[in-house]
């Protein structure tokens, strides 16, 4: 278990680990992942470790790069213009 602050630094309120999903872009690409995080029980604030910070900025970049081979694609996006 990831150890996080025991008090959220924006109210004071306590934070607790859950499992979320975070929603990452790069380019014109996005993708969904997974993660343990601090969560306020009081606000909502939610904390990241440093390490966790430094995954999210590497898959961001391979979204910028089109590196998305080892990703699992969930389908595809279409823009269908102004009506």
């Amino acid at each position: 278990m990831t150890k996080f602050l025991e008090k959220c630094p924006s109210c004071g309120g306590e934070i607790v680990e859950k499992q979320v999903t975070e929603v990452l872009s790069g380019g014109v690409n996005t993708a969904f992942v997974e993660a343990k995080v601090g969560i306020c029980q009081h606000c909502g604030e939610r904390l990241y470790t440093p390490e966790l910070i430094k995954k999210f900025e590497e898959i961001e970049a391979k979204l910028q790069r089109q590196e998305t081979s080892t990703f699992k694609p969930l389908g595809k996006s279409y823009q269908a213009g102004a009506i």
